[in-house]
């Protein structure tokens, strides 16, 4: 049972970290969509922030995908 707890705590955070990353990746992504419709090159920090955002929630959804398998493998 504590295994279980553990997990559902972790899925919990996990999903939480998801959440706060895509905040701070919509901050470069409402950047990059202005620098679009203004048709001026983005800022390569706005570039470089969105795609680094983009892969950190790639690499937790994966987490989060595993974390998931194994809580349904226990019930």
């Amino acid at each position: 049972m504590s295994k279980k707890k553990d997990l559902e705590k972790a899925i919990a955070d996990s999903e939480n970290e998801i959440e706060v990353l895509e905040k701070k990746r919509m901050r470069s992504q409402s950047a990059l969509l202005e620098a679009y419709l203004n048709h001026t090159p983005p800022a390569d920090a706005d570039v470089e922030y969105f795609r680094i955002f983009s892969s950190l929630i790639d690499l937790e959804r994966e987490n989060l995908r595993k974390l998931n398998e194994e809580l349904k493998k226990l019930g």
